[in-house]
């Protein structure tokens, strides 16, 4: 019986330890499994890290250098060399309005007579003005406003006219719009911080004396040049308009000569105005010719102490009719010019003086030739 029991138990201690080596086995096999594939997931990070890290080395290898950072410098803020830019007119007047509260420059400043010319085309004269301002660069600035045929406006690339002209816009003779192109004319030329005096010219003007004597006259002046007078009568104050009151009064309207020359402070104070402005944008039309009446108003108003009421540009009104005498080449003689310079007396920084108007128009171009002829001899340019 004991051996039956014995015989028994055997299978079942067999069968115990088959199934103990199977689980055993089974254990070990996913163990294994599992190992190896851990081990291959990292060895598959570690290369795809090692070549990541190549590939990014390689890229940044490849990759150009970065372009070097882009800086305005001082330079090209207080001495801007592009006058075409972008802006719209009131964009333009903000910006050049803004006047530094920290007086001393930290710059060595040479003073430049801004030369700002108001044209319908090109400036017809520019070789009598090229040779007026040849060996002063440095104490000048030209900008050109031209209206019309303002499109086909070229000047030869050794002109000191070639790429002056500024943004423009069609101007009206004896409209409004003449003003804003003035305003358009200061705003650009204020940009510049070395202009320290302004003067508006035609096509038509020319020089009487040579650059060294206007400059000089321009920039040691303590005094504005803006024509101002009341006239009686229907040229005078018969173009007042009464819907200006109380802005400006009849007894305060004045009329001028749109030729005007002035410092840097009341360029700023020209553009910066807009009470005065806008009543003649609204209210001078018709026989209301704001070129004449704007600036000899809005001057004598508020800055009258410290203008002269005269205009540095000569011009002939003895003929009568709405436009002055025009000159051609048979008008262009030696006593003529010389007569220009010196036919009457005037006062300077508080003193009499002979020389009273520095220019002069309106001259034709076919006097140009007499002129390049005649002009720098009697007027020694270059001296």
């Amino acid at each position: 019986m004991k051996n039956n029991n014995n015989q028994n138990s055997l299978p079942r201690l067999q069968l115990a330890n088959l199934v103990s080596v199977i689980i055993f086995f089974g254990f070990g096999l996913c163990f294994g499994i599992i190992l190896t594939f851990h081990l291959k997931n990292v060895s598959f990070n570690l290369h795809f890290t090692q070549l990541s890290i190549s590939t990014d080395t390689d890229d940044i290898a490849a990759m150009p250098p970065p372009p070097p950072e882009m800086k305005i410098g001082l330079e090209k803020y207080i001495r801007p060399t592009e006058v075409m830019r972008d802006l719209s007119d009131e964009e333009l007047i903000w910006r050049a309005s803004m006047v530094p509260k920290v007086t001393r420059y930290p710059f060595d400043r040479t003073p430049k007579v801004a030369f700002m010319f108001l044209t319908r085309g090109s400036v017809l004269l520019s070789p009598l003005w090229d040779r007026f301002f040849k060996g002063h660069d440095g104490l000048f600035s030209i900008y050109v406003h031209s209206s019309g045929l303002s499109s086909n406006w070229t000047q030869p690339e050794d002109s000191v006219f070639h790429g002056r002209r500024i943004p423009s816009k069609n101007v009206e003779w004896g409209k409004v719009s003449m003003v804003e192109a003035e305003r358009r004319l200061l705003a650009n030329a204020l940009l510049d911080f070395s202009n320290q005096r302004f003067v508006l010219l035609s096509e038509s003007c020319i020089p009487l004396f040579n650059f060294s004597t206007i400059y000089s006259y321009l920039i040691n002046s303590d005094y504005n040049y803006v024509e101002s007078y009341d006239l009686a009568g229907p040229v005078g104050r018969g173009r007042y308009n009464w819907k200006m009151h109380p802005t400006v009064k009849i007894n305060e309207w004045r009329k001028g000569s749109q030729w005007f020359e002035m410092n840097r402070d009341l360029a700023i104070e020209v553009i910066s105005d807009s009470t005065y402005f806008h009543v003649f944008q609204d209210y001078c039309n018709g026989s209301c010719y704001a070129d004449e009446h704007y600036l000899p108003t809005f001057v004598s108003l508020r800055f009258g102490k410290m203008n002269s009421n005269r205009t540095l540009t000569y011009v002939d009104w003895s003929k009568g009719g709405p436009h002055p005498s025009r000159y051609t080449r048979y008008d262009v003689t030696r006593d003529f010019l010389e007569k220009l310079r010196g036919e009457r007396s005037c006062e300077y920084n508080g003193r009499s003086n002979q020389t009273c108007h520095l220019f002069a128009r309106k001259f034709t171009p076919h006097a140009l030739d007499r002129l390049l002829r005649l002009a720098p001899k009697i007027m020694q340019f270059n001296q």
